[in-house]
């Protein structure tokens, strides 16, 4: 054992060099024998004791000196580990006590009336009051001082706050349907309630705010973790009987009777259970935020780590609600090479009035990251969550959603490699790309530029039409019962144009394959077919940068031929085996030229419009799309139905103050009504 650097006798006089001062020295096996058997005698030797062991074992007097500090210190981490493992078994047993005492208390009746006890004791209740009470009144005198900072005089001074009644939107709309109704229609009411002024639709509020966490709290939840790391990895390190092949697509499924007998899970659990995340995962994640670090791992590494965080998984229509976790996030080095990511719901204390009634809970789920020798990695994706079904969800989504392709791990590890590929050729200094510009964006930081431009693009697109708490749709009667659903907010983000913005969307169904309604789409020749705002003119693609492997993975810059020279459209197409999807948007060539130039895109307004394609969840037919010898290309090529999402969004006005007139909505809907038939009658579909 090495315990550090000394230095010889010979060194010890002033004209030492450098160097010399910096040579270590390992100490034999026989030194090191030595000087243990002096420390368990003498732990803290003379200076008489140390010459002695000097001359024995051919070392430094201050060699020994160090070697017995170094010891001592050492000594002394241990038993404090020691110290701290033992107070922790005291506190987990204090605790565990405390929670049978206090359900022992639930059950007791009293002697003298033979009624049920109070539910809580009141001097807790009492003592509790005090410190929220307490809490308060500091909050308050804090804000109050702040105020009377910027206001120059004491609040006290102020008159009294009238209260603010805020009305909603109350817009009364004719009816859009059948052209051959007689007589008019009772007018439904819309209500459009705008957000709270300075929120983003992208990062909503948290439906719960959990209190600060006690260290109680924090105990319970490393305990939590470290059982979960241990279940997930047994869940990864077993075949069968746990995983079972699926009969219909081999796909591994878990058994639930194997998952039962190998973990027995306690009855105490209820069933009613910003950032990078969302940028490499914007189709499933609508939201994401880290509540707490409970550790932040060890050593300087992530190994260790522990977050208490909330998330929101999407399927991108505003048919489908997202579905809501507080979770703990737990990573851990299983050992060189290899690390796993987990995830397991954190339940609050269910007599707590603060606590969710949450539908969903989130099992230990995770990924197994391995080192692969070519320079790859291996994941392994695992996704157990338990779903109480209060309500079915939509027709048109319940095969996909109980098939486990909305939410699955296959979904999951596509996006995952997608997104790979779209860094690596993000990283790259030469992209395939096609240029009709004259070579304006031919240097690799305009490229990085403009892909950073279009992933924004996505992004806002997905979360302009999820259903997170952050947005309040409404439903409209469309044309031929297309149901539209519209939301407002209100923008102020750098990379969004600022006033109110009015969204939209419908899904559909289309008995066409998912690939062929992707190609329709992506094919600039046929847009005039769908575009209704490009009055039947073409358009020409300009630029070209591709970000993935399949040709269908690209960004695109677009010139209509209606429009003025000054105004062009980018487009961001992607498709992998669970999905696609077509975005775009308007953007000026000042802006386009911004972007080219290697310049930052973060402040270059947009508002996303485009297309979700997911495959409608039915079986693909015996040799229809499946015959390719690539699984992806097989998956790619689904054959059934396609659930198709149109969205739009327009800038209702650029005063935040402003109110949404009727004319944006009968404007909206009409757009979404007439793009949906010429759909439709491109692919030959029914009406």
């Amino acid at each position: 054992m090495e315990y550090g650097g000394s230095q010889s006798p010979g060194e010890q006089d002033g004209s030492d060099s450098q160097e010399r001062r910096k040579r270590y020295h390992r100490h034999t096996a026989n030194q090191i024998q030595r000087l243990e058997s002096m420390f368990k005698e003498c732990p803290h030797p003379d200076e008489k004791q140390r010459l002695q062991l000097s001359r024995e074992l051919g070392l430094a007097p201050r060699q020994i000196k160090f070697w017995f500090q170094n010891r001592r210190t050492q000594m002394k981490a241990q038993h404090e580990r020691a110290d701290n493992c033992a107070l922790r078994a005291d506190n987990d047993k204090i605790r565990c006590e405390n929670i049978a005492i206090r359900e022992a208390l639930k059950n007791v009746i009293c002697p003298s009336c033979g009624g049920p006890p109070l539910n809580d004791d009141s001097y807790f209740n009492d003592h509790k009051l005090r410190l929220e009470n307490a809490h308060l009144k500091e909050e308050l005198d804090r804000v109050s001082s702040i105020a009377a900072k910027y206001i120059g005089r004491p609040i006290s001074q102020l008159p009294p706050v009238q209260p603010i009644h805020i009305s909603s939107l109350d817009l009364s709309m004719a009816s859009f349907g059948n052209q051959g109704m007689v007589g008019p229609a009772p007018a439904p009411s819309l209500n459009l309630d705008l957000l709270p002024a300075g929120t983003s639709s992208s990062m909503p509020n948290l439906p719960y705010q959990p209190p600060c966490l006690s260290d109680m709290d924090k105990s319970l939840m490393s305990d939590i973790a470290s059982n979960a790391m241990e279940e997930f990895l047994r869940l990864v390190q077993t075949n069968e009987p746990l995983w079972l092949k699926s009969n219909v697509d081999r796909r591994d499924v878990l058994s639930s009777d194997a998952y039962d007998r190998m973990f027995s899970k306690p009855n105490t659990r209820s069933k009613n259970p910003n950032n990078k995340w969302i940028q490499l995962f914007p189709t499933i994640v609508s939201v994401a935020r880290t509540i707490q670090v409970i550790s932040s791992g060890v050593m300087g590494s992530c190994s260790g780590s522990l977050q208490l965080m909330y998330q929101e998984l999407q399927v991108l229509s505003p048919l489908v609600s997202t579905r809501e976790f507080y979770f703990l996030r737990y990573c851990q080095q299983i050992e060189q090479g290899t690390w796993a990511v987990m995830d397991v719901s954190y339940d609050f204390p269910q007599d707590s009035h603060f606590a969710p009634q949450f539908r969903s809970h989130r099992c230990p789920s995770g990924c197994l990251i391995q080192d692969m020798p070519d320079g790859h990695s291996k994941i392994t994706w695992i996704e157990h969550v338990e779903i109480e079904d209060k309500t079915l969800p939509h027709r048109l989504y319940r095969n996909l959603i109980y098939s486990g392709m909305a939410f699955g791990a296959e979904r999951w590890l596509t996006t995952l490699q997608r997104m790979c590929e779209r860094f690596t050729y993000l990283m790259a200094t030469s992209n395939p790309t096609r240029d009709n510009l004259g070579g304006v964006i031919s240097s690799p930081e305009g490229k990085r530029s403009m892909m950073k431009l279009a992933q924004r693009m996505v992004t806002d697109f997905c979360a302009s039409i999820s259903t997170s708490s952050g947005h309040r749709w409404t439903t409209l009667s469309g044309l031929n019962e297309i149901v539209v659903r519209v939301t407002v907010h209100k923008s102020s983000d750098p990379g969004q144009p600022n006033g109110v913005v009015l969204s939209a969307a419908t899904t559909i169904w289309l008995p066409t394959p998912p690939h062929t309604v992707f190609n329709f789409f992506k094919d600039e020749n046929k847009r005039p077919q769908w575009d209704v705002l490009s009055n039947g003119n073409a358009v020409q693609e300009v630029a070209n940068i591709a970000n993935g492997l399949h040709p269908g993975n690209c960004i695109s810059v677009l010139r209509a031929f209606n429009n003025s020279q000054n105004m062009l459209i980018l487009q961001e197409s992607c498709i992998d085996s669970y999905g696609s999807l077509v975005v775009y948007c308007p953007v000026d060539l000042p802006s386009i030229n911004t972007a080219v130039s290697g310049e930052d895109p973060s402040y270059i307004p947009l508002l996303p419009n485009g297309f979700t394609i997911l495959p409608d969840g039915q079986p693909d037919q015996e040799g229809d799309g499946a015959s390719t010898s690539s699984n992806t290309n097989r998956n790619i090529a689904r054959s059934g139905g396609s659930l198709v999402t149109i969205a739009f969004q327009i800038l209702v006005s650029s005063l935040p103050s402003a109110k949404v007139n009727m004319e944006s909505v009968t404007t909206v809907n009409n757009l979404i009504g007439s793009t949906v038939q010429q759909i439709k009658s491109s692919l030959s579909c029914p009406t």
